[in-house]
């Protein structure tokens, strides 16, 4: 989960209160991202290093006090934050013990993959204009490419990541609605899987790959999850389907029929 709609310190921090708040009330594992440089905001256009300092300066001393966040994201794209600004805020967040993520290549290419290669970010996000030179640093770097198809279709995009060429190329791949307001109002996992396979051109076992272990990995918990394994925590989620293969087959159907976290069962 993370932050980004308020732009200025007392929001963020708000947002993220309300996440630590959820985690100590709910069995699932919620882990909260500090995404303050998600846009300039409009009182700053005019003047965008006063902003990315605030960010710097201010917003992530306050998270990192409060012990708000695990991470930092930045929106790396033309428009947004330069890949100097990120790389700024980024080497900030991690002054501060925060791991990193980006926003990367998503509408177009600027190079926000090899960034992310060159930061260790767990993640780079999105990434449907990502360059050749970008699917090689993620292929031999450790950061996971989490691609998010029902964002393009929802903003009536005509290309999607290229999922096979990263995954050919070495790369580790992981799914996610990128569930928001704004570009990707779905929370539907199984919907995701089912457009990695019909526009990114997946194969099952690998959409499954992209949604259990690399997905655990792009949060930073491939220690202990993402796996049905000794030692592993046992978060688990059970379709009601014939094939396993079908799970990435029904489009807005809930095949989903039960769920555990860390083995005691979630309320339906």
């Amino acid at each position: 989960m993370k932050s980004g709609y308020g732009l200025e310190l007392e929001a963020e921090l708000k947002q993220l209160r309300v996440i630590k708040r959820l985690a100590g009330e709910l069995s699932a594992t919620l882990v909260p991202t500090f995404l303050g440089a998600h846009e300039v905001p409009p009182e700053y256009r005019g003047k965008r290093a006063a902003y990315v300092q605030l960010v710097c300066e201010e917003m992530i001393p306050a998270v990192a006090r409060e012990k708000l966040a695990r991470g930092c994201d930045v929106f790396c794209e033309p428009g947004v934050f330069s890949i100097q600004e990120s790389r700024q805020i980024l080497t900030a967040a991690r002054g501060y013990g925060l791991d990193v993520k980006l926003h990367a290549d998503e509408l177009e290419g600027s190079g926000g993959a090899e960034l992310a290669a060159e930061l260790g970010a767990l993640s780079a996000d999105h990434l449907a204009a990502i360059s050749e030179s970008g699917i090689r640093a993620l292929a031999a770097s450790e950061t996971v490419a989490v691609l998010l198809p029902a964002t393009m279709i929802f903003l009536g995009r005509h290309s999607q990541a290229p999922a096979r060429a990263l995954i050919d190329a070495g790369a580790a791949v992981a799914l996610a609605t990128d569930f928001n307001p704004g570009t990707s109002p779905t929370m539907s996992l199984p919907l995701v899987m089912a457009l990695g396979v019909a526009q990114l051109g997946l194969r099952h076992a690998e959409v499954v790959t992209a949604v259990t272990i690399n997905a655990a990995a792009a949060l930073g918990l491939a220690q202990d999850r993402g796996q049905i394994a000794t030692g592993y925590v046992a978060d688990l989620a059970l379709a009601a389907v014939d094939d396993w293969r079908e799970v990435a087959y029904w489009m807005g159907t809930d095949v989903v029929s039960a769920v555990w976290t860390a083995g005691s069962a979630c309320p339906a």
